[in-house]
């Protein structure tokens, strides 16, 4: 059921950055926001602070830093959108504190990443990167030595989430064995089989690749001395984070001839924009293959996080829903016939559901429907209040001790 939101549509402010797809701005534009701001690059915190002064929704990619400075400057943000896997890049603990909701897109590229990680596979264990330099600089390199099938190869999984059970079910089906090791208990799919630690999938493995976040516990992960586990002439692939394998360590085993081969697409420290210097250890190794941090951008992936962050956007400012949100609860709930919807966000306290609920009661105003979800930090109410009494409602909640926000939907 459609509602007329309270609000005058045309006073929305929306920015996004970092050219996010064109699908993200058409969702708004269609439902009547006018004010729709798109920029093609990440920008500056000193520029996002002139920028985001009177912004309600703000949509980002990887490299925009959303740091508290920024946060104190966004008197009206209403939340955030980060159309790409992670949110890095955002001060969640500051968001948390100011009620700013932050959404991501963490299965939208899964696919992409999945294929290319086996395109990697099939290039690095038949030599593919040496033998192409070598016909670029005019010398013939035909021959079979060092080159061999994925059939029947054992490919290590490391972090066995959304992207990498995709790679283990596609390995699979061109024959490979697959073994994984996950920090938690996970369903196998297929016939993947789950190894103790690290370090026995290390010794096993024909071709590693790595899908896990950026947290203190994963941090230089793949190191030299998981790496001296590794079989002679076993691949890393790491399509994951920039901190999780020591890449000086990677280099020392690659110049050995240890390691076999290795694809890298992400970098503890990266440009930040197309045409800067960059510089990493593993430059100029041989059967190493380089990525400017590519792995999720394909036209389908980026098509499909700009509708699914979009949507969780429109569906927060719209209705109240917060499903996916890693600050502000997650509620998803039905609009009610005959009621205006009032969104009170508040610091988790006890007594203030308490004290909106005698607020309220004090004026003689019913709550036709109550929803309510807290975190560690704050808590989310939900109220649809009678549309006759919504607006006396709405002020009174706004002088409700703890409360951090509170915004008239419809």
């Amino acid at each position: 059921m459609s509602q007329d939101t309270s609000y005058p549509k045309e006073k929305i402010n929306i920015l996004f950055l970092e050219n996010i797809s064109d699908k993200a701005v058409q969702l708004f534009k269609q439902n009547g926001y006018t004010n729709v701001k798109k920029l093609g690059g990440a920008v500056s915190e000193e520029q996002l602070i002139k920028e985001i002064k009177n912004v309600h929704l703000l949509g980002i990619r990887s490299k925009t830093q959303i740091t508290e400075k920024v946060l104190d400057a966004a008197e009206k943000l209403q939340a955030v959108g980060c159309f790409c896997i992670g949110v890095n890049q955002v001060n969640l603990k500051a968001a948390t504190k100011k009620g700013v909701v932050v959404f991501n897109a963490p299965y939208s590229n899964t696919r992409s990443v999945a294929e290319l990680v086996i395109g990697l596979s099939i290039m690095l264990i038949r030599r593919i990167p040496d033998k192409t330099k070598a016909a670029h600089e005019g010398v013939w390199m035909k021959e079979a030595k060092g080159s061999f099938e994925l059939r029947g190869k054992t490919l290590g999984i490391i972090g066995y989430g959304n992207i990498g059970s995709q790679v283990s079910v596609l390995a699979e089906g061109l024959g490979m064995k697959v073994i994984f090791y996950d920090t938690e208990t996970k369903l196998p799919l297929g016939n993947a089989v789950a190894c103790d630690t690290l370090e026995e999938l290390a010794s096993k493995a024909d071709i590693l690749s790595l899908h896990v976040p950026e947290t203190k516990q994963t941090k230089n992960l793949i190191n030299d001395e998981v790496l001296s586990y590794c079989k002679h002439g076993a691949i890393v692939i790491n399509y994951a984070r920039g901190e999780v394998v020591d890449l000086d360590a990677l280099a020392k085993h690659l110049k050995a001839g240890h390691i076999g081969g290795a694809a890298v697409d992400v970098y503890p420290w990266e440009p930040e924009k197309n045409g800067d210097k960059f510089t990493t250890p593993l430059q100029g190794l041989s059967n190493v293959i380089l990525t400017p941090h590519i792995g999720g951008s394909t036209e389908e992936a980026q098509e499909n996080i700009g509708e699914d962050v979009s949507v969780k956007l429109f569906n927060y400012l719209e209705k109240g829903i917060t499903n996916g949100s890693h600050t502000v609860p997650a509620i998803g709930l039905p609009p009610v016939e005959g009621a205006h919807r009032i969104l009170h966000i508040h610091r988790n306290v006890p007594g203030v559901l308490g004290a909106i609920n005698t607020t309220l009661s004090n004026h003689n105003i019913n709550i036709v429907g109550q929803y309510l979800k807290t975190n560690d930090d704050i808590g989310y109410v939900v109220l649809d209040i009678d549309k006759k009494l919504s607006k006396q409602a709405l002020e009174l909640l706004k002088g409700v001790k703890e409360t951090i926000k509170v915004r008239l939907l419809y």
